[in-house]
């Protein structure tokens, strides 16, 4: 009951929010991360944007009533518009504006299960509303399954979907000639993590990945998170770690018998709680994440 609960607040949030607030007050920001590469914040997912002499590719787009003040900075920041436009994964605080950025005339790419869920839309999300599917403007139309390269502006972008974690379309661009990554949802830098076993993820895909995205980058890479300041490979790391801890003792705990009330009461995450559960996933949600995934990836295995 609990994850069904959790998974229909994150859905109806994150489908509603354009329509409760008032995104005339957010405020588009750009940080410099190279000569190239620009971080855009504002409300939702973290955009990265690459400019040079091929035009300009952006990684995410945030919520649909925000495009014009994006493709304003963007405008600002390169002189061009957004020809390429790629998705981390498939909810709406990431591919809100792609219809707006595809009417535009920005190609866009991603995972085939974002392509999938997109198109198929979200239906009983809560008391008779249904997410209708996304119009085919706003659909990628290049998609990949495990890996593929972009070349443009004179470097060579990976882009790798190692395993299911936040969801089954998560996508890690990894820019290599700028040693520069975005992981998308797959990495809330000092927050905990919202897992969407509904929509495909696992608590295990998504260590495999952070691990595997670990190995793959130095000391010297700029980490964009999905949500959350630039980071490094040692914050990373932490967030690695703190995942693996509690994941760890919460499967020993299940397998005890416990009940996940039970496991949220013994507070086996208190020491991380103040900082790590101030978002909008808070202790008791991610143990009920962890709980309910480890169910989910036992019943898989069988």
């Amino acid at each position: 009951m609990f994850r069904v609960l959790s998974i229909l607040l994150f859905v109806c949030l994150a489908l509603t929010l354009s329509a409760q607030r008032d995104f005339s007050k957010v405020e588009i920001t750009a940080e410099k991360i190279n000569e190239n590469l620009y971080m855009l914040q504002g409300s939702g997912g973290n955009i990265v944007i690459s400019k040079g002499e091929d035009g300009v590719l952006m990684i995410d787009d945030q919520f649909a009533p925000l495009s014009e003040k994006i493709m304003a900075k963007v405008k600002e920041l390169s002189g061009g518009e957004v020809e390429y436009l790629i998705n981390t994964h498939w909810h709406g605080d990431h591919t809100g504006g792609n219809e707006n950025f595809g009417k535009a005339g920005a190609t866009i790419i991603a995972h085939e299960n974002v392509r999938m869920r997109m198109q198929r839309g979200l239906t009983k999300i809560s008391s008779g509303r249904n997410q209708p599917p996304a119009p085919s403007i706003a659909l990628p139309v290049i998609t990949f399954t495990d890996d593929m390269k972009v070349h443009f502006n004179g470097d060579d972008l990976h882009l790798f979907h190692f395993h299911n974690g936040h969801t089954d379309g998560d996508g890690i661009v990894y820019f290599s000639g700028q040693n520069v990554v975005h992981m998308g949802d797959t990495f809330f830098k000092d927050r905990y993590p919202f897992i969407d076993l509904k929509s495909g993820g696992s608590v295990n895909g998504l260590l495999k990945t952070l691990n595997q995205v670990y190995f793959m980058v130095d000391e010297a890479t700029v980490i964009v998170p999905g949500h959350g300041s630039l980071a490094n490979k040692a914050e990373l790391k932490r967030y690695i770690d703190v995942i693996t801890e509690l994941s760890e003792k919460v499967t020993m705990m299940k397998n005890e018998g416990k009940s996940e009330d039970e496991i949220v009461q013994a507070g086996i995450s208190v020491k991380y709680d103040e900082s790590w559960g101030s978002g909008f996933i808070n202790p008791t949600k991610f143990i009920g994440f962890l709980y309910n995934g480890i169910v989910e990836e036992k019943m898989m295995d069988k």
